[in-house]
């Protein structure tokens, strides 16, 4: 990180060690092995093995199981250094879901689910990489499923079930060992609030290949290469009852638990692609002569890398003092931080990565420089894990008291 950052946002000793344990980690991993995995759309499993055998992807499982037993303020540490080491957000993607999707197991599962699965995600031996949410015509309109889980033979509350549907934008299926699905178990029509009726389910993902029961084929996408996502049709799965986490038709309010410490996390993920982007941008100019001066004397050059900077630091005070209450205020005041975070993260994030691809000028797009995979991450975030208009609608519904939009 720039050397002024690393004072701006005060530290507890607990963050510092997290930073320090990181960085050591990651700086195995050069631009170099992240510029040749992104050009050949490859996981990087030798950096996720590296983590995983530190105890990283149980950052967040409770420490009786194994894990390290932290919260979001080391969270958002974690995924800020790992982004901002020359990873970008896509590298923080390949680990951001193996430690989110434990969270509704953490949570809700069964004492024997926790026992015999959470300890081997703590020390990398499970991974859970994938959450099969998103749909074709549902979109964000994530109450709008149509994925069924049905009893099978229509038993009763022990029998187990028969799944069928299809989602989009399925990540990391390919890498994982286990799925955390989501499927209506009432419909729609049947319930009196639309976000009723969705269960969630643990996928052994290795027997549902074997038995043939989930078909996949995967998305071309001009972003984050180094994950892999799909389409994912689910042809008579079946689950034993016990795959079931949590209360049956509670599932969608499983997922918001613990939702807005988890985009604060994405929006620390911003923060550090931004910090790497203008790293490399203000590097550059100051090494690349025009003219017989370095471009960096042109405030044509430093003033856009200095208002990106001042913008992604802006967002990171907000990360971090959300961070730091989120055991203290209410869900909405939460949400608000979350969402708002988010979204200044993310516009940061965007206009750093391009003030770094106009300094490099007709070398911003060449793949050597880095920056042109810096813009293209910094594009998404634009759009996930929401957009960034859903992120404005929250805060113009529950904080300027607004009608509901959608």
């Amino acid at each position: 990180m720039l050397p002024f950052s690393e004072r701006a946002v005060d530290l507890t000793d607990r963050q510092r060690r997290v930073r320090e344990e990181i960085e050591s980690i990651c700086g195995e991993f050069g631009r170099e092995y992240w510029r040749e995995k992104d050009a050949a759309g490859e996981y990087p499993h030798a950096f996720v093995e590296s983590l995983a055998e530190e105890g990283w992807l149980g950052v967040l499982v409770p420490e009786e199981y194994g894990g390290k037993g932290l919260g979001t303020e080391e969270a958002v540490v974690m995924m800020e250094t790992i982004a901002a080491s020359g990873a970008g957000f896509s590298g923080a993607q390949t680990i951001h879901a193996a430690i989110y999707n434990s969270s509704p197991l953490v949570s809700y599962g069964s004492d024997a689910m926790k026992e015999e699965l959470l300890p081997r995600v703590a020390s990398g031996d499970a991974w859970i990489q994938c959450f099969s949410l998103t749909e074709p015509e549902a979109g964000s309109e994530s109450t709008a499923i149509e994925t069924r889980a049905r009893r099978e033979d229509g038993g009763d509350e022990n029998g187990g079930y028969v799944i069928d549907g299809e989602k989009l934008w399925t990540s990391r299926i390919d890498v994982s060992d286990y799925a955390v699905l989501a499927a209506r178990t009432t419909p729609r029509s049947a319930v009196e609030r639309k976000t009723e009726g969705i269960s969630l389910f643990l996928v052994d993902l290795e027997e549902a290949f074997d038995a043939g029961t989930i078909h996949i084929e995967e998305i071309e996408k001009t972003a984050s290469n180094v994950v892999s996502s799909f389409r994912v049709e689910y042809d008579g799965l079946r689950l034993p009852a016990d795959a079931l986490i949590g209360e049956e038709d509670r599932g969608f309010y499983h997922v918001l638990d613990g939702l807005n410490e988890e985009r604060l996390v994405i929006a620390a993920e911003c923060t550090g692609l931004g910090e790497l982007a203008i790293e490399r941008g203000a590097t550059y100019a100051a090494e690349r002569e025009v003219f017989g001066r370095p471009i960096g004397k042109n405030q044509a050059i430093q003033h856009p890398l200095a208002a990106a900077y001042a913008r992604v630091q802006a967002a990171r005070q907000l990360v971090y003092t959300a961070a730091k209450r989120t055991d203290e205020d209410d869900p909405k005041t939460i949400g608000t931080w979350a969402n708002v975070a988010k979204y200044l993260a993310a516009e940061a994030a965007f206009e750093a990565s391009d003030a770094a691809v106009q300094t490099h000028g007709g070398r911003g797009v060449a793949r050597e420089y880095d920056v042109e995979r810096y813009f293209r991450e910094a594009r998404l975030t634009r759009l996930v894990p929401i957009t960034q208009e859903l992120a404005l609608n929250y805060v113009g519904e529950n904080v300027l008291g607004l009608p509901r939009s959608f």
